[in-house]
C-alpha cells in the first residue's frame, strides 16, 4: 500500500511510547537484589524472568484481567519466574516477589519515553489530514495519565482507552468503534502496533491494513501463522515526509 490511508489506529505502549527492553530492566532490578538471586547470575536470572513474564502475559484471559491492575499483574509474573529459579536461589520467596514486582513496576514506568521519530511521524500524518485514533488497552487511570504526560490528546481525533471504553483489543468492537468515530471503513484504515494478535491478526480479520512494530527486531516467531501487511523496526519508517 503506497498511498496514505484515510485513518490510522495507533497502539500506545511499545508503539509510540517505549519502556525499553523488559529483559534488561529485569536484569537491572535483579542486580539491585543480587544477593537474593545468588548463585544465579543477573544475566541468567534475567533470561528466566523474561520467559516467565512472556508466559504470564501470553495467556489472553489472564492478561485481560491483570492489565487492568498492571502493578499487581507484574507481581504475579515475577512469581512465575521465581518458581523456576527457587530451587537454585531459595531466597526468592513469595514475599520477596511482591517487593521485587513493585520495584520492577516503578522502574519500568520511569523509563517511558517517545520512540525516536514517533512524535514527528504522528504530527506529519496530522498535517496531511489523516484521521488518527489512539487505541490502547489497560486501566483508565494509568493510561490516561500517559496520554496527559506526553500531551497526546491534541494529536488524535479520538483517544480510546480500554478501562474507559469498557472494551479493548482484540475485541472486534475496539476497532469498529474507533473507525465509526473517525467515519472510515476498514479498507481505508491502517492499524499500527507491536502485538501480533491485537494489532495484526484481529484487525486483518476486519479488512484493516495491519502494520507490525517489531521494535525489538526479533522478527516473526518461528511458525507464526500471523503475517503482517507490513513490518517496521521504527515508527519513523512510516513518516510520509521521509518518502523519496
Amino acid at each position: 500500500m503506497s498511498s496514505l490511508p484515510k485513518a490510522i489506529l495507533f497502539d500506545l505502549d511499545e508503539t509510540i511510547i517505549s519502556f525499553g527492553s523488559r529483559r534488561l530492566i529485569l536484569q537491572a532490578v535483579i542486580e539491585e537484589f543480587a544477593a537474593r538471586f545468588a548463585p544465579v547470575t543477573p544475566e541468567d536470572a534475567g533470561v528466566v524472568m523474561e520467559a516467565g513474564f512472556r508466559r504470564f502475559w501470553s495467556d489472553e484471559a489472564r492478561a485481560a484481567i491483570w492489565r487492568q491492575n498492571l502493578g499487581a499483574g507484574r507481581i504475579l509474573a515475577v512469581e512465575e519466574g521465581f518458581a523456576e529459579l527457587r530451587d537454585r536461589a531459595p531466597d526468592l520467596t513469595a514475599e520477596f516477589a511482591h517487593a521485587f514486582g513493585e520495584r520492577f513496576h516503578t522502574y519500568r514506568e520511569q523509563q517511558a519515553k517517545f520512540f525516536p521519530g514517533a512524535l514527528e511521524t504522528i504530527q506529519a500524518f496530522c498535517d496531511l489530514g489523516v484521521k488518527l485514533a489512539l487505541v490502547t488497552n489497560g486501566a483508565a487511570e494509568p493510561q490516561r495519565a500517559k496520554v496527559e504526560r506526553f500531551n497526546l490528546a491534541p494529536l488524535f481525533d479520538h483517544v480510546q482507552i480500554e478501562g474507559e471504553a469498557g472494551f479493548g483489543k482484540p475485541q472486534e468492537q475496539a476497532y469498529v468503534h474507533a473507525m465509526q468515530v473517525l467515519g472510515v471503513q476498514p479498507h481505508e484504515t491502517w492499524m499500527v502496533g507491536d502485538n501480533l494478535e491485537w494489532e495484526v491478526a484481529a484487525p486483518q480479520r476486519l479488512g484493516i491494513y495491519a502494520i507490525w512494530h517489531d521494535h525489538l527486531g526479533e522478527g516473526l516467531p518461528a511458525g507464526s501463522p500471523i503475517r503482517p501487511d507490513r513490518i517496521v523496526r521504527s515508527i519513523a519508517e512510516l513518516n510520509p515526509h521521509n518518502r523519496g
